[in-house]
């Protein structure tokens, strides 16, 4: 997604509900609550000031670009609400493991509450915060970041929970790194903060998806001003991904249980209107991961699945998602790097344990 707009250049308060908004719809249902996140950095905003927001092109060769968020199940979230600080001291424990000090903090994934915590990190730490993101949406595990593509490594990770404690990895590769952190994760009760990918200025450069931050502002506000003219927010919303509308219903079953450190279940829906007497399927890890209509697949990882409140346009988290809700459902393309071979051997329907390949939306349920 290209910004129509200006791209920011330092994120101040009055930014904070347009990037909340977007990057809730873009984090495909997960990422963590976006209004939790948003108060989180509304108040470290309030205690130091404005975030300088630097462009991906204009990160120098020399920088040490780290990436921070929350890892866990976004259910758990919404109850052991993260605290500033755990992020703090996740770029505080890294630190002596780095071989010269951080310059710049980066969005693991442009989604929810890890769009907002980087944000409060980079307020509190003084740091200027990167335009741009580790995925262009949200994914459920740590080695799903494009400067994985590349062979950048997510070690030295830190973990660290609410209590204090910190853990310091060092694993062999990413999944392994994914697999230990998730494991410590479930010992510190299903939600934790980190700081990982500790990259040079040129790699992030390569590695990271450029100008998400931006992006997650004008879709936020972009949907702000069709609601507020009475527009139909799902339609502009498709508009601004390049989407498509998939179905509209009512949500008659939802099933949900946090297992192994992720949010796992699936919803159905009966169609409304256009869709009358169509069903939709939606299965979730966090995300939602693969929507069918009448058992076909309509949409599926990479690409973005997205729920959205059918009357307000509001993005519906997988946590948030409720019975009887009426909803929109839109599938929109992913960042063109997870559609090579590459990429969907790290985030295709086979890393999900799916047995069908990988078809772009567009094919699946063309205009």
């Amino acid at each position: 997604m290209t910004p129509t707009h200006a791209p920011l250049t330092r994120v101040d308060l009055e930014h904070l509900p347009d990037i909340a908004r977007g990057s809730a719809l873009l984090g495909t249902g997960g990422g963590g609550d976006p209004y939790i996140g948003r108060l989180l950095a509304a108040r470290a905003i309030e205690e130091h000031g404005p975030v300088p927001v630097t462009a991906l092109a204009d990160v120098p060769d020399d920088a040490l670009v780290v990436v921070v968020g929350g890892i866990g199940a976004p259910t758990v979230m919404v109850e052991k609400i993260p605290a500033v600080t755990e992020v703090t001291q996740a770029i505080d424990r890294l630190r002596p493991a780095l071989p010269r000090p951080i310059t710049h903090i980066a969005c693991t994934e442009i989604g929810g509450v890890n769009s907002m915590l980087p944000i409060a990190a980079a307020a509190r730490t003084g740091l200027p915060l990167v335009d741009a993101d580790g995925m262009g949406r949200a994914f459920p595990e740590l080695q799903m970041l494009t400067p994985s593509l590349m062979g950048v490594t997510a070690c030295p990770l830190t973990v660290v929970d609410d209590k204090g404690n910190a853990m310091l990895l060092d694993a062999v590769d990413n999944l392994t790194a994914e697999r230990l952190a998730r494991a410590i994760t479930v010992e510190m009760g299903c939600s934790a903060t980190y700081t990982m990918y500790p990259m040079r200025g040129a790699q992030a450069r390569e590695g990271l998806i450029p100008a998400t931050l931006s992006a997650a502002h004008d879709l936020g506000r972009r949907m702000a001003a069709a609601r507020a003219e009475h527009r139909d927010v799902v339609a502009e919303a498709c508009a601004a991904l390049a989407g498509l509308e998939l179905f509209r219903g009512k949500v008659t079953a939802i099933e949900r249980a946090t297992v192994g450190g992720f949010a796992r279940g699936r919803a159905s829906m009966e169609g409304t209107g256009a869709h009358q007497g169509r069903r939709l399927d939606l299965e979730f890890q966090n995300e939602y991961v693969v929507a069918r209509v009448e058992g076909r697949v309509a949409a599926s990882v990479p690409d973005l699945v997205c729920v959205l409140d059918a009357e307000t346009g509001t993005p519906v988290t997988t946590e948030g998602m409720r019975f009887g809700a009426r909803v929109a459902v839109i599938g929109a393309p992913a960042d063109p790097r997870w559609r090579t071979p590459e990429g969907l051997r790290l985030v295709g329907p086979a890393s999900f344990g799916y047995d069908f390949p990988f078809r772009p939306v567009e094919e699946l349920a063309p205009r």
